[in-house]
């Protein structure tokens, strides 16, 4: 399996959210990147997110991130 350029980007946005505090959202602004806005609006079209813009994190989308979180860790150096 091989991670293309918007996946990676998707997966950016989404370890933006912190999993300590889901009463957190975020706000993709109109300044971001192309590349950042269009995986906000991805993640929402998905489900993930509450709004096109970042928002809330939907259950899935807590799910995926907390994915995410671990194999992050996993993956950091030792």
């Amino acid at each position: 399996m091989k991670f293309d350029n918007d996946l990676l980007e998707e997966m950016n946005v989404l370890s933006c959210y912190d999993l300590d505090s889901l009463q957190t959202g975020i706000k993709v602004h109109s300044d971001a990147t192309e590349a950042k806005i269009a995986a906000a609006a991805r993640l929402f079209e998905k489900g993930l997110v509450s709004q096109q813009d970042g928002g809330y994190l939907t259950e899935r989308g807590q799910i995926a991130a907390e994915h995410l979180q671990h194999l992050s860790g996993v993956l950091q150096p030792v």
